[in-house]
């Protein structure tokens, strides 16, 4: 489907800059599952630049599809509700079962937040 061509300005231009800013996102999260330190602080960066990364890409995907079959195209909604829905879900469940693992071993990177109260204290 080459469509491209005949895609009016005053939609392609939307599409290119949803295309951009979700990319952008994207390349963020990656950039932060990178960098940062530990794996509790290289969970967050991910799920929220791919959550919205794939939001900006599916809704550049709904307005161009939308505007060049000339009917309401709503098929990306339920991929991003599906996203939307089971990255947060995965980034709990990651992260109880680190902090479990680490509770475990006794390892001292547990985050203070995480800890349980001392009693001593």
């Amino acid at each position: 489907m080459t469509g491209i061509v005949d895609l009016p300005l005053w939609a392609a231009v939307p599409v290119a800059v949803l295309l951009l800013v979700g990319a952008g996102f994207t390349l963020t999260g990656s950039i932060g599952l990178l960098r940062l330190g530990s794996f509790y602080e290289r969970l967050h960066a991910p799920t929220l630049g791919t959550s919205l990364g794939v939001g900006c890409i599916l809704l550049a995907s709904m307005v161009f599809f939308s505007v060049l079959q000339t009917r309401l195209v709503v098929h990306e909604v339920l991929v991003g509700i599906l996203v939307v829905v089971t990255t947060p879900v995965t980034l709990m469940l990651l992260a109880r079962a680190a902090l479990h693992r680490d509770r475990l071993e006794g390892d001292d990177k547990v985050p203070r937040s995480a800890r349980p109260p001392d009693p001593s204290a």
